[in-house]
């Protein structure tokens, strides 16, 4: 009982007080941070991963295991880890609005002698406690996808903000006489549930003038609040065209609403990750399409630039890690062929931009 009062006490401190580092960090913003670095370049910039130390272990949280994403990005944890001869091991909190169990995790990771932490946080405010504890035992830690922590030395993960951005476009390009939109937000105020919204409406404002968002609230991650969402949606605006989520979790619940209206071929769905889940959805022609952050190559990326950061490497503040709009009609350039074919066509649309 003690140890959850210390918690409670730490994380409100926290959430009023920014924790500054040695160097007086500048408050992270990643999408914006111009101190970064493409995960395609880090070879060619940096040079090769430095070998680490026989018996290195690395201490990773998640949000939770019942999100797929988190589940994918672990996977890449243990594959980078195997690529590199280091053992990963990968915790989560039960749900994915457990902070205070998630801190937990990651406090009890601190005290087992982990050479470097990767951080998850289910929002920008829960983990920041442990920078200031990694701190004082010269701990590195790494923020990985997608909230942020904004006294984080360095982080990993796609532009947020283009994850809207791209969604937008779409149904620019794909519903040229427009119509209206809503939008399932993910947790309040969460940074990448901010930007992802954000991105979506400035751009349809921005490069269209054929669209109206009618509709703009949080799903909190969660399929049934979604599903329940949408349904309110659907049934205030019959005539809706399209609905972007900022998760696939969300976009899934908000799927079978569509069905349940009968308004499957009327209201375009895309969601956000890159899920197996969604994949079959979007193969069995319901989902519309989602924005793949490949959460597998995202983690394998995060174990590399922590052993360039443990070897002593100047590692740009933020590794962005790519993403791409994936719907059926794209989705063998993506989604078959394996990791090596993943990759390159990665590559590809990197130099495109």
């Amino acid at each position: 009982m003690k140890k959850y009062w210390r918690i409670v006490a730490s994380l409100a401190f926290f959430q009023l007080m920014h924790t500054a580092s040695a160097d007086t960090l500048k408050p992270l913003d990643s999408d914006r941070e111009p101190d970064r670095i493409e995960w395609s370049q880090l070879g060619a910039k940096l040079g090769p991963v430095p070998k680490p130390k026989a018996g290195t272990r690395i201490g990773a949280v998640a949000k939770t295991m019942t999100n797929e994403y988190w589940r994918l990005l672990g996977e890449g944890y243990k594959a980078g880890g195997s690529k590199n001869g280091v053992q990963v091991d990968v915790q989560a909190a039960q749900s994915e609005g457990d902070q205070l169990g998630q801190l937990a995790i990651a406090e009890n990771m601190l005290t087992r002698g982990y050479a470097e932490l990767l951080l998850s946080p289910q929002t920008d405010a829960n983990l920041r406690p442990v920078l200031g504890e990694a701190a004082k035992t010269n701990v590195p830690v790494i923020n990985v996808n997608d909230a942020v922590i904004p006294s984080a030395e360095h982080y990993i993960g796609n532009v947020q903000r283009d994850n809207g951005v791209r969604a937008a476009r779409w149904y620019i390009q794909n519903r040229p006489a427009g119509g209206k939109v809503a939008v399932i937000e993910g947790m309040a105020g969460v940074y990448a549930a901010v930007q992802r919204t954000d991105g979506f409406k400035s751009t349809l404002s921005k490069e269209s003038t054929k669209f109206t968002v009618v509709a703009s609230v949080p799903g909190n991650w969660d399929r049934q609040t979604s599903y329940d969402a949408a349904t309110n949606i659907v049934q205030q605006h019959p005539d809706l065209v399209g609905i972007y989520c900022n998760n696939d979790t969300m976009a899934l619940g908000v799927v079978e609403a569509v069905k349940a209206a009968g308004k499957l071929n009327q209201i375009a769905v895309i969601g956000t990750d890159g899920t197996s889940d969604a994949y079959k959805s979007i193969l069995a022609g319901e989902l519309t399409g989602t924005v793949d952050s490949f959460p597998v190559l995202t983690g394998e990326v995060a174990v590399e630039t922590a052993l360039r950061v443990l070897g002593g490497q100047k590692v740009p503040r933020v590794v962005a890690t790519p993403q791409a709009l994936v719907t059926k009609a794209n989705y063998a350039r993506y989604k078959t062929g394996g990791e090596d074919a993943q990759r390159k066509a990665l590559i590809e649309d990197s130099t495109k931009q």
